[in-house]
């Protein structure tokens, strides 16, 4: 294992582009270095980013590293991942929080956009869905909203619970299910099933 790095081994790495701007997403799912080590980097449930076990409070930097956030299915692990570099992380949950809810329309068309802790919006449809697990022990859920490629964003408890002002009955393979409607698309969140 190798030792963690310092963050300006990884910004040098990175493409560079307009520092005064926000960055879009870098094309992770090209690159595929091998693995470089694993970095002393956790990202907790509720969203929060340490380094060597300190809070990193720069937002702009955490979204640069969120950036370049990469989902191994196969090893279900995280990496932040450059052209030249691939770091092993924690994620203790999902790695995003949607924080905020934006409702348009109403019924079959209506449109729920989510945006994230680090101000990323995704509007909930066939290639973003909502997934609800629920806790077998505890039973309470646990819902997720896919934000890009196959990272997810858990959803805040105060959101969740807008969905469920929002929700309505509809049936989901013969069975009655309750959920939300968002870009034509059904998702039930009620964890069943």
């Amino acid at each position: 294992m190798k030792r963690s790095p310092p963050h300006q081994s990884l910004l040098d790495s990175l493409p560079q582009g307009e520092s005064d701007t926000r960055r879009e997403p870098s094309p992770v799912h090209l690159w595929n270095p091998p693995l470089s080590g694993e970095m002393d980097m956790q990202i907790t449930r509720d969203g929060t980013w340490y380094h060597e076990g300190d809070l990193i409070k720069r937002k702009p930097l955490v979204q640069l590293f969120a950036g370049i956030l990469k989902y191994d299915a196969e090893e279900q692990r995280y990496y932040l991942v450059t052209p030249v570099e691939r770091w092993g992380i924690r994620v203790d949950d999902a790695p995003f929080v949607a924080t905020r809810l934006q409702t348009l329309g109403t019924g079959k068309e209506q449109r729920l956009t989510f945006i994230t802790n680090l101000d990323d919006e995704v509007v909930a449809d066939a290639q973003h869905p909502i997934r609800v697990l629920v806790d077998a022990d505890t039973e309470e859920p646990s819902p997720y909203v896919l934000l890009r490629g196959n990272l997810e964003a858990l959803i805040h408890r105060n959101v969740f619970y807008q969905l469920v002002e929002l929700a309505v009955t509809d049936t989901v393979d013969g069975i009655e299910r309750t959920g939300v409607w968002s870009c034509g698309q059904f998702f039930p969140i009620d964890g069943e099933g």
